[in-house]
């Protein structure tokens, strides 16, 4: 129906206003999603040399009543950092030393520790300071509300390089 006559400029309006509610909506619920996993990214140490060894060290937390399914997978991926010679994902089955526990018939990873990502710093890298972005890829579920969200939450550690 076009909008014509003296109501169409309201009747636009009402319109424009429907999809601005609908769209706060979607954000409102996207932002409730990212508060799902909460990922403090380190560097360890924070000053490296040439040729050295570190650790990104992971501190992952979830809200409450929320747990993070090990199944179908939880996957961290790194992107690509021309200073450090470090996987590009790593995958909580494989690669990474997650405990999975065990309630009430339906398992979840043990967060309480830290997940630590080791790396070597390259021969070539140049001296500053450098961020180390990545996500982590999980399924998140709650046992009260019945559910559970496939879900992505990025990160990033900052380093610097000596």
């Amino acid at each position: 129906m076009p909008f014509t006559g003296e109501g169409g400029g309201a009747q636009l309006r009402k319109h424009i206003l429907i999809c601005i509610l609908i769209s706060s909506f979607s954000l409102f619920a996207f932002s409730e999603e990212e508060d799902l996993l909460k990922i403090e990214a380190s560097s360890s140490p924070k000053r490296l040399s040439r040729g050295q060894k570190g650790t990104i060290v992971l501190k992952l937390t979830t809200k409450e009543r929320v747990f993070i399914s090990p199944e179908p997978s939880f996957i961290i991926e790194l992107n690509p950092c021309e200073e450090l010679i470090i996987p590009k994902s790593l995958s909580a089955d494989s690669d990474l030393e997650i405990d999975i526990l065990e309630e009430n018939g339906e398992d979840y990873l043990d967060l309480r520790e830290a997940v630590e990502i080791h790396f070597t710093v390259r021969l070539m890298a140049k001296q500053g300071s450098h961020l180390l972005e990545g996500k982590i890829k999980y399924f998140a579920c709650s046992r009260e509300e019945g559910w559970c969200l496939k879900n992505t939450s990025k990160f990033s550690a900052a380093f610097y390089i000596k």
